[in-house]
């Protein structure tokens, strides 16, 4: 059909008239062609609308048989057209001619917007014309399908050129000038209209998608990265880590401290034992990376270490593997097996790094687990690759020091015996302490808050270090953590009967109260004061006042909610509160992380009066979800509450200082009294302390820069 109603046409002179003024008009396009096409990548969209005019006009002047590249236009699949790669061939061969199916041509055509079909089916009816001008308008499509590339992808907006030709709508040379010109020129008015993808109907669809694809990833991608401080790589090292397993605070710093750094441009690896314990869901994930056999200490025997890793949100974690040391059930049982398995994980943490010939900038270890690290660094390793590192090692609880007699830790150990000198690893003479000897070989020492770094260089705090501490105190330094948005987010949180944010939550979260009551199986009355309490049972966490005052806290008007687990002697206490004031107390004795953050949702305060508290994450995760803290002023709870001011109306919490039960009595009858008489302060309150930036945000730029000025370069 194409080629009958083209013929009759050629006859005409006004047709051949038309199709010489667009082959002028297109006329340099083709000899162009080429070179554009290899500019493509280089020109911009603007190129293709400067040519869509044009090419919008030529189409019009040239009156053909629209219907016959009409029926092109239905063979659909602008799939077929979007490998303009394969086309691209055809094109250039320049005889596309000689393939004649029109039904090629018609992805070209339909490949183009959807919408714009019907102008492009005209435009091609007015191109058949004449045989003579087929070859011109094939110039012509090529060069407007430069400009066209230039607009979408440049590279495909050629090949787009050349699948118009390609397109052979129709016999030979007829069908060329139809579906190519047309089609090209059409192209740039498409692109105008919209999408880069109607520039070439041809093969721009496809290759459109696929170009913006590959640079929009990679945008977001860099769009992560906060900083264009140089990059650094650093090497976590600890016994612990969210999700894998997690028994403190120290795995929610292991799990979101490496993520926020990875956004300031840190290369980071995270390194942790197998642990039996780890859920089968990430152990089925793990890849194996290598694995090789150390000597270990003074037992004359080789062991296996085994390396298997895993990547999630752009940090590798590598999983020291050995059965002999990580099949047990938890990862701490007692000291006399703990140590072994530590002098094995400190040692083979490092090998690792030289197996795999990966040498970080800095490695940070964590607490007594990973305290011997720096002590290898600079002993055993120090003439390997990964003995250039800069070590930093951070104290999130100093009560625990790895401390077992000398023998035992030289004969695991093997480290030489100026090690176990005073000043360094000895401690009363017959002792040896891991951590210690850790804070005497690293470049930095770290705590989890100013207050602590300043209260662990006193008796009152030191645990037996504080001379020691004082000793080194030029390179100790305190950042305060901070809390996960990913994990504790009151907007999005799955656990919460209804989610709320800072401009909704006086609407939202007494719904939370209300459910939290009736979960818990308290009286659920909207007006009662509740306080939450979610710890270890343990005498640091100072529940020895809470005992004491829980008779007078518990006044009709007041509910209390405890969630942890811990020493014996708490949690039958606890219990027997729960039996004596039914509706009023509730004791969940086990540690149920949804219900955790149901507490933080619904409870009105929550009580952390601690004997001491490194950091403390239970007290930033309630501000953030509206709850005001009642502490006492100490380590990270000194630093991150500030005490509310009834006068001027500042702080963002209720606080004591001494370490007495009348104290805390008194603050928390403090916060009973701002909320029953003067809700409106009471709801301020809340506001600011959701909008209080607790994240990691300003915590991982303090590590950053400790880290920079490690390794000036």
């Amino acid at each position: 059909m194409a080629r009958k109603k083209a013929e009759p046409m050629e006859k005409e002179t006004a047709a051949k008239k038309e199709a010489a003024a667009s082959v002028v008009e297109a006329a340099p396009v083709e000899e162009k062609a080429a070179p554009a096409a290899k500019k493509a990548a280089a020109k911009k969209a603007p190129a293709a609308k400067k040519a869509a005019a044009p090419r919008k006009k030529a189409a019009a002047k040239k009156a053909a048989p629209a219907e016959e590249t009409v029926p092109v236009a239905e063979a659909a699949p602008v799939e077929e057209a979007a490998p303009a790669e394969e086309t691209v061939p055809v094109a250039e061969a320049a005889p596309v001619e000689e393939a004649a199916p029109v039904v090629e041509a018609a992805p070209v055509v339909e490949a183009a917007p959807v919408e714009e079909a019907p102008a492009a089916k005209k435009t091609a009816a007015k191109k058949a014309p004449a045989k003579k001008a087929a070859a011109p308008k094939k110039k012509a499509a090529a060069k407007k399908a430069a400009p066209a590339e230039e607009a979408a992808p440049v590279v495909e907006a050629a090949p787009a050129e050349e699948t118009a030709p390609v397109a052979e709508a129709a016999p030979a040379e007829e069908a060329a000038p139809v579906v190519e010109a047309a089609p090209a020129e059409e192209a740039a008015p498409v692109a105008e209209a919209a999408p880069v993808e109607e520039t070439a109907p041809v093969a721009e669809a496809a290759p459109v998608e696929e170009a913006a694809p590959v640079a929009e990833a990679p945008a977001e991608e860099t769009v992560q990265v906060l900083t264009h401080l140089p990059r650094r790589s650093i090497a976590f090292i600890g016994s612990e880590c969210h999700p894998f397993v997690k028994t403190g605070g120290l795995g929610d710093v292991m799990y979101a401290l490496p993520r926020e750094l990875v956004r300031l441009n840190c290369d980071v690896r995270v390194i942790l034992p197998r642990y039996a314990c780890i859920p089968q869901q990430y152990q089925e994930k793990m890849v194996y990376r290598g694995a090789f056999y150390m000597d270990l200490g003074n037992t004359g025997r080789e062991y296996y270490v085994g390396i298997m890793e895993y990547i999630c949100d752009g940090v590798v974690y590598d999983f020291i593997d050995n059965e002999e040391f990580f099949s047990w059930g938890k990862p701490y049982t007692n000291l006399v097996d703990d140590i072994p398995k530590y002098c094995f994980f400190s040692k083979a943490a490092l090998a690792a790094l030289n197996y795999m010939n990966w040498i970080p900038d800095i490695i940070h270890c964590h607490d007594w687990q990973a305290a011997l690290v720096p002590v290898y660094l600079r002993t055993l390793f120090q003439d390997s690759p990964v003995g250039h590192a800069k070590s930093v090692i951070t104290i999130h609880n100093l009560r625990f020091q790895g401390v077992y007699n000398i023998p035992t830790i030289q004969y695991w150990s093997g480290l030489p015996d100026e090690v176990f000198a005073m000043g360094a690893m000895q401690q009363n003479w017959v002792d040896a302490n891991m951590l210690k000897g850790g804070l005497a070989y690293a470049d930095r020492i770290t705590t989890v808050s100013g207050t602590y770094a300043w209260e662990i260089q006193t008796p009152e705090y030191g645990e037996g270090l504080e001379d020691h501490l004082r000793h080194h105190s030029g390179k100790l330094r305190g950042i305060v953590n901070g809390i996960d948005y990913g994990m504790w987010n009151p907007e999005t949180d799955p656990a919460l009967a209804e989610n709320y944010g800072l401009g909704n939550v006086l609407d939202h979260k007494m719904a939370n109260k209300l459910a939290l009551q009736r979960e818990l199986g308290l009286e659920e009355n909207p007006d009662k004061f509740v306080i939450g309490l979610i710890s270890r049972l343990t005498n640091q966490k100072g529940l020895d006042l809470v005992s004491a005052v829980m008779g007078d806290v518990l006044d009709g008007n007041t509910q209390v909610v405890v969630l942890g687990t811990g020493d014996k002697e708490y949690e039958d206490t606890f219990r027997y509160y729960e039996n004596a004031y039914k509706g009023t107390f509730s004791a969940c004795i086990q540690y149920d992380e949804a219900r955790a953050h149901r507490i933080y949702a619904g409870a009105d305060a929550l009580l952390v009066p601690s004997r001491f508290e490194p950091c403390g994450l239970t007290q930033l995760n309630a501000m953030h979800y509206g709850t005001l803290p009642i502490v006492r002023e100490t380590g990270g709870l000194k630093d991150t509450v500030e005490p509310y001011n009834e006068f001027s109306g500042d702080g963002n919490g209720f606080t004591f200082d001494r370490y007495e039960a009348g104290l805390l009595l008194d603050a928390i009858n403090r916060a009973k009294t701002l909320y029953f008489n003067n809700r409106y302060h009471w709801d301020e309150v809340v506001q600011r302390d959701m909008d209080k930036d607790v994240s990691w945000t300003n915590s991982a730029w303090q590590y950053k820069d400790l880290y920079m000025e490690l390794t000036q370069w």
